[in-house]
């Protein structure tokens, strides 16, 4: 496939794109941090503003997909995080209608998922605070999403604990309740949590909604 992701460069972005490339797609790869991409003939480093979607609308034009990676800095207060991110997902949504491109694809959070009837991960009390604009922010993108009524979207949860490790190919998926594994942590890999979203990409099983992915 031919396809953009916005946020390219980042913790999570990074991975897809990797994911991607080795997996035979094209990658138009935008980001702000252009020289941090890797070289080679399947990206196309764009250097764009998240927040113009003129901009944005000229990569997206003849995409099969974008995923949508971008996320804050971490150092932001929370009304300014959650300010940029629902400002840059609404841009991204416009930008991805006026290209006419048929999918959009979103890292999503953790902290929105059930760990029990009407409790959410982030409702619990021993939920890191500092994890709390992340998590806000990053539910912030569902919200906008659901409120779309022809978009083609999904949105992919990672578990609790996102991390560096290896890429297995062998995971879970749920909808909306916290996988936890038989070890009691919740847990994913970046790298596997990467093969969850261009597994999607390339098989949709979840459109128009959320769903997850753990060990």
């Amino acid at each position: 496939m031919n396809i953009a992701i916005v946020g390219a460069t980042g913790y999570v972005g990074s991975k897809i794109l990797t994911e991607a490339v080795n997996r035979g797609h094209q990658v138009c790869a935008i980001t702000r941090s252009v020289e941090k991409l890797p070289k080679a003939p399947a990206i196309d480093p764009v250097k764009a503003d998240v927040n113009d979607v003129n901009a944005l609308t000229d990569h997206f034009r003849g995409k099969d997909a974008v995923i949508h990676c971008y996320s804050p800095a971490k150092n932001l207060g929370l009304a300014e995080k959650m300010d940029q991110q629902g400002n840059a997902t609404q841009t991204i949504i416009t930008a991805v209608k006026a290209a006419d491109v048929p999918r959009l694809l979103a890292v999503g959070g953790a902290g929105s998922l059930y760990v029990a009837p009407g409790v959410r991960d982030m409702d619990q009390p021993d939920f890191p605070k500092e994890w709390e604009g992340g998590v806000k922010a990053t539910l912030l993108i569902k919200e906008i999403l659901t409120k779309e009524p022809e978009l083609d979207w999904t949105y992919l949860s990672p578990s609790h604990n996102l991390v560096p490790g290896e890429r297995t190919g062998k995971f879970r998926l749920g909808q909306d309740d916290l996988l936890v594994g038989p070890d009691g942590q919740s847990k994913i890999s970046v790298e596997d949590y990467a093969v969850a979203m261009i597994d999607e990409l390339e098989n949709p099983k979840h459109t128009r909604r959320r769903f997850t992915v753990g060990y």
